[in-house]
């Protein structure tokens, strides 16, 4: 048998990873972030790359033991980019790490200079199409900023050094010469997936980038002083004539729950408009047109006790009249658009969405009409527009992302050379179909390894986080290739309340999290284990997240599995949906514990306890604050105490994912044995 990388593990986790791409202004080549392994193979070091349009050969632009990421283009054709590489913190002690500074790479080459650093590092970086306006965002303490402490223009806030920026860094020392570390808070959420939030809340601050040869670094101006938690997971775009922004701006209604408007800061005088504010709906995701005058925006509806939230894409006028609506941009679209782009005449907005396993790009012209563009197999983001093309980076099931162009006209696409490599797949993918107990057709991707003759292969069913996504792409964390290369056909279902097959059916398991689900993943079982090549008496089951939810809840209502891991599981819903980061997101659907327990007791998997009879492999990061650790502990203990055959993978410095490479090599040997 021909070796592939998913029968080693070195050779798999040593595979260049892109995660990155942007389309430089003349349209001859793109900015790629690539992940790589260091030295020590003990972690993953970003740098860019250029990836040529026309398909030439890559070349590596930056290399240091930080790492570099977030790559933007100036108009004049100099890369942006963020990196913690020494000299990018000036203020910096010795043996304190830095944040990430703005660093800049001329357009003609040249050495990359550190143009810009903040005290809490930047993180995350926008340009404009057609000014030098950089705009970057920047955790700050809250109390920065609120005093003038130097110099500065009549009834105007200081700027740079001498103004939020220098009482930011002065705030921070104290607090660290004084040996604080606590936090005070007045609102939620005070955690985010593997890390707390607060002291310090992100802010946007413009940029005037000094001219080159200059020794001074830039003017750094803080836009949004009152911010507070209003940024969090927030995504932020600049105007083409670099005059203003647009981001999603959180409001807070009786510091519990939340809804995201769509606000323009004025970058000239910080003034703060809103465009768009509904406590039914978020926006997010904001992309001016070509001529700045509109934006697209992502809406989505609320959850609430009876209905699963939908979504769509908006256009509203960036100069309205103050009682503008927005114009849904995709009227009965039976998806869940994303990521919206306009293309570069402005007429049309490019956007991607879950179908059917798939991930493909759409077009919708400004009249209302929409169309899928792309009709492979294929998973599209970080899509950038040029005249007649589409690049963007592609991965699929069987292959991880890598840069394409994709003819508008067509919808096919063409590979670019970029590092790393499309390692085969040990064996083929294919899917099946099967008819779940109340008739509605259920889909599944099957791995299948390579056919031994008369032998029939052992399946493992794989289920998917979310609830709500899918599985269409490429997974470094979780890849069913790996276990095919083990020899295991690895069916990969989407059961309700899975996206891309309508809102109906993601209505069909909104309130049935366990039941509806499990009678579905029940169809595509047999489905899978009646086909002659698959082995009936060999089954296994596993699954993250959800998934590991859905790993706990099969445990107790079947014993068809010889063996069941569950990775990050929900386990006790009650205790989990009070003390996850997000408890406002999953309440609403779910309801209170101490007065409306229906949803909980009918769908916690921890009431089946004395039915789980399964060996169990039990895995959870003790850093997940999206599942906390405790539901790992309440299911160990209550798997112990009945006396099941189970063990406990136990990671004290990983989060809801297992990311470093040392780790993930010991998840994987261990779901192997």
């Amino acid at each position: 048998m021909t070796e592939t990388p998913f029968h080693d593990l070195d050779h798999y986790l040593a595979i260049p990873r892109v995660t990155g791409l942007r389309l430089a202004p003349d349209g001859t080549w793109l900015a790629a972030s690539v992940q790589t392994l260091s030295a020590d193979r003990k972690k993953y070091a970003t740098s860019i790359w250029r990836i040529d349009a026309a398909g030439g050969p890559p070349r590596r632009l930056t290399r240091s033991a930080d790492g570099e990421a977030n790559p933007r283009f100036l108009p004049d054709g100099s890369l942006l980019f963020t990196s913690k590489r020494p000299g990018s913190d000036d203020n910096a002690k010795e043996g304190e790490p830095s944040g990430a500074a703005l660093w800049l790479l001329p357009a003609g080459g040249g050495e990359g200079r550190a143009i810009a650093t903040l005290p809490g590092g930047v993180a995350a970086v926008e340009t404009a199409d057609g000014s030098a306006t950089v705009i970057v965002a920047s955790p700050v303490l809250a109390a920065a900023g609120a005093e003038p402490t130097g110099p500065g223009p009549a009834g105007a806030e200081p700027t740079g050094p001498s103004g939020t920026a220098a009482d930011d860094e002065r705030l921070r020392k104290a607090r660290k010469d004084a040996g604080v570390t606590a936090i005070l808070h007045e609102t939620v959420p005070v955690r985010y997936w593997d890390h707390d939030l607060g002291p310090d809340d992100l802010r946007l601050f413009a940029i005037s980038l000094p001219l080159e040869g200059e020794p001074d670094k830039a003017d750094v101006r803080d836009l949004t002083p009152d911010a507070g938690r209003a940024l969090l997971n927030q995504s932020f775009a600049v105007s083409p004539d670099g005059g203003f922004v647009a981001t999603g701006w959180w409001r807070w209604q009786d510091d519990v729950q939340s809804h995201a408007e769509l606000v323009l800061v004025n970058v000239a005088t910080g003034k703060r408009a809103t465009l768009l504010s509904d406590p039914a709906y978020d926006y997010g995701s904001p992309r001016f047109s070509p001529d700045g005058q509109f934006i697209v925006a992502e809406r989505s509806t609320h959850h609430t006790p009876d209905k699963a939230h939908d979504m769509t894409l908006v256009v509203v006028p960036v100069q309205g009249n103050g009682d503008t609506q927005a114009a849904d941009l995709v009227p009965g679209l039976d998806r869940w658009p994303g990521a919206p782009l306009w293309d570069t005449t402005g007429q049309a907005v490019y956007f991607t969405a879950d179908e059917g396993g798939r991930h493909p790009i759409f077009k919708a012209a400004r009249a209302g009409e929409s169309r899928r563009l792309t009709p492979d197999d294929g998973y599209y983001t970080e899509l950038s527009a040029s005249d007649g093309a589409i690049f963007a980076l592609r991965m699929a099931i069987d292959e991880p992302p890598a840069p394409v162009k994709v003819n508008v006209a067509t919808g096919e696409f063409e590979r670019l050379p970029a590092p790393g490599q499309r390692p085969p797949l040990p064996g083929t993918l294919t899917e099946i179909i099967a008819q779940a107990d109340d008739g509605h057709p259920i889909r599944a991707w099957l791995v299948l390894p390579r056919a031994t003759t008369g032998e029939k292969a052992p399946l493992l069913l794989w289920v998917h986080g979310g609830p709500m996504m899918s599985w269409n792409s490429w997974s470094w964390r979780g890849n069913p290739g790996l276990m095919a290369g083990q020899g295991y056909a690895v069916a990969l279902p989407g059961p309700a309340p899975s996206m891309g097959y309508g809102q109906e059916f993601v209505q069909r398991g909104y309130r049935s999290w366990g039941p509806r689900p499990f009678g579905d993943i029940t169809a595509i079982t047999d489905a899978a284990i009646a086909r002659s090549d698959i082995d009936e008496q060999r089954t296994a089951m596993m699954g993250g997240s959800y998934g590991g939810y859905m790993a706990n809840w099969i445990a107790g209502h079947t014993d068809r599995f010889r063996a069941i891991v569950s990775h990050a599981g929900l386990w006790t819903l009650d205790a989990m949906f009070g003390t996850t980061d997000m408890p406002q997101f999953w309440r609403p659907q779910f309801g209170d514990p101490l007065t409306s327990a229906e949803m909980y007791e009918a769908n916690s998997p921890h009431r089946h306890i004395q039915n789980v009879s399964t060996p169990m492999l039990v895995i959870h990061g003790a850093k997940d604050y999206r599942v906390p650790f405790g539901e790992a502990l309440r299911l160990w203990w209550d798997l112990k105490r009945q006396g099941n055959e189970a063990k406990f993978l136990y990671f004290p410095d990983e989060n809801h994912w297992i990311l470093s490479p040392g780790n993930a090599r010991i998840w994987y040997e261990t779901v192997f044995a």
